[in-house]
């Protein structure tokens, strides 16, 4: 009988498992950390809001790589749940900045709380050897997401 730890594993073995691990772990950290119900675009524009600062509808949609009439559309939203808000920009009287509002500081403090309550308790049942092969994978991980591609051209 070979011992599974020193088999070897193809690339194709570990791009699935990573692949579906990863995808699963997402999937289960957006559905613990939305006490609020919002959909993931309205995440994706808070959370954009909260970093960059107030913007434009249009740079919010070139920034997430969607329309701007689907930004609008987000943006309405938000508004109307009174967790964005605009104003005036103040140097093209045209255009509208959308800002957080405090109850959309709040919301995104409860997202990250909610989330981190979930890690918390989920790893407190690992064991110590455990954690730690967890904090090594997550260098890994992170040295995978940085590594460079090289894409051809059309």
């Amino acid at each position: 009988m070979r011992d599974a730890a020193n088999t070897p594993i193809s690339i194709e073995t570990a791009i699935t498992e990573l692949s579906l691990a990863v995808g699963q772990l997402i999937r289960r950290l957006r559905s613990e950390s939305n006490p609020d119900g919002l959909t993931w675009s309205q995440t994706v524009v808070l959370a954009r809001l909260a970093s960059a600062g107030p913007m434009v509808t249009a740079d919010l949609a070139r920034a997430e790589a969607v329309k701007p009439q689907s930004m609008g559309a987000t943006l309405a939203e938000l508004e109307l749940d009174g967790l964005v808000k605009r104003r005036a920009h103040p140097t093209d009287g045209r255009q509208v900045l959308f800002e957080l509002t405090a109850d959309g500081v709040e919301a995104r403090r409860k997202r990250s709380a909610a989330k981190q309550k979930w890690l918390l308790d989920a790893m407190a049942q690992f064991t110590v050897d455990e954690r730690r092969t967890l904090v090594a994978a997550a260098g890994l991980i992170r040295r995978l997401s940085e590594t460079g591609t090289h894409r051809s051209e059309s």
